[in-house]
């Protein structure tokens, strides 16, 4: 199907996750930047060796709820851990035990501790030493800014799947509707108001997709299903969502509902 043939999708829904590997926080609109939308995995959890803590080794934080202020500051929320509210400092730490460069996946990331008592809270919340971290100059994505799903393809899953596997599973950033089932896999570019979004590459799933993101425990686990029709030898991976970049249209807002058109 020809890009142009597409017929025009809608915005279902806009997410994002200010603590990667937390909880989602589900947006009527949000402010897209050059490196996603605003707040998204501004903030991460690292290990004593300073790599990135997610919940594919520990599924508790699918309970950690992050709520950001307007000030730069966090609120976090779990029902182990307790609450605590980090106000951002004025300006960057000057001394450098204040800064940490932390590891996520491959790349070293510059980014700013939040101090002793946000530590504290953190290790409470994986069992182990631990501290938090926002971001400086960049965000804490896997690899891409952005990652977009499509309820067609979602409901052709669970046609095959005993269940009905919630979006949520596949942590997207953009929820689109209106397009056939996997129409997203002949998409390489869409417009959305002034914001034009490139599709890079299919999105290679792990096993957080059979966790529940209520809950944090094990549930229905689609990978199984994906491997015999969605395996992507090129990836050696199977894919479902597709991760995506900003071309244009940084600081424009997005709005539950905008039109998305797809271009060649």
């Amino acid at each position: 199907m020809n890009a142009s043939a597409y017929p025009d999708a809608r915005l279902h829904s806009l997410h994002c996750y200010p603590v990667k590997s937390g909880r989602v926080i589900d947006l009527q609109s949000a402010r897209l930047g050059p490196l996603g939308l605003q707040h998204d995995r501004s903030w991460l959890i690292v290990d004593a060796a300073d790599r990135f803590v997610t919940q594919r080794s520990h599924p508790t934080l699918a309970r950690l709820v992050a709520l950001p202020d307007a000030d730069g500051g966090l609120s976090l929320t779990h029902p182990e851990a307790g609450t605590l509210q980090w106000s951002a400092p004025p300006a960057l730490p000057a001394h450098a035990d204040e800064q940490r460069i932390v590891r996520v996946w491959r790349r070293d990331i510059p980014a700013r501790d939040c101090g002793p008592e946000a530590a504290a809270f953190v290790t409470r919340l994986i069992g182990e030493p631990a501290r938090l971290v926002a971001a400086e100059r960049a965000n804490f994505p896997d690899g891409y800014p952005l990652l977009i799903c499509t309820r067609e393809s979602l409901a052709a899953l669970n046609e095959r799947l005993e269940g009905d596997l919630p979006m949520s599973r596949f942590r997207p950033n953009l929820v689109l509707e209106g397009w056939p089932a996997w129409a997203e896999d002949g998409v390489r570019e869409v417009q959305i108001g002034k914001a034009r979004l490139r599709l890079v590459k299919g999105c290679t799933r792990c096993g957080v997709t059979a966790l529940d993101q209520q809950s944090g425990l094990p549930g229905v686990d689609p990978l199984p299903e994906l491997r015999r029709f969605r395996y992507d030898p090129a990836l050696k991976g199977v894919t479902f969502g597709w991760n995506a970049e900003v071309v244009a249209g940084a600081g424009s807002v997005l709005t539950v509902g905008d039109v998305v058109r797809a271009r060649p």
